[in-house]
């Protein structure tokens, strides 16, 4: 059984609508957590950042509404909605808002 904050089944969503912008803050939403990976939503106010760290696994960043910017290994990436951005495995990265911005972020937990 999915977790209550989880999407619902068999049912349309509109992703902007699941998480609301919050000032100061960076707020996610786990959409989806299964062994194989996540789908996490964020909403990025103006001025707020994810500080530059790796992770063990692939993970995609789609922007869904606004701008973000991207840090991969030192690349910076202006990233606008309707673009991802793939970020690597072991790679250190990191995510700022120039201006309020969502993002769908998939976690893909393999080796």
């Amino acid at each position: 059984m999915p977790n209550p904050s989880e999407m619902p089944n068999a049912t349309s969503v509109a992703p902007l609508t699941l998480a609301a912008y919050q000032e100061g803050a960076v707020v996610s939403r786990t959409l989806l957590k299964r062994g194989g990976g996540t789908v996490t939503l964020f909403a990025f106010d103006e001025g707020q950042s994810l500080s530059e760290h790796t992770a063990p696994f692939d993970a995609i960043a789609q922007v869904l509404e606004g701008e973000a910017l991207v840090t991969i290994a030192g690349i910076a990436l202006t990233v606008p909605a309707g673009d991802m951005v793939l970020m690597p495995a072991n790679q250190p990265h990191a995510v700022h808002a120039p201006s309020r911005f969502k993002m769908l972020l998939t976690m893909i937990r393999s080796a």
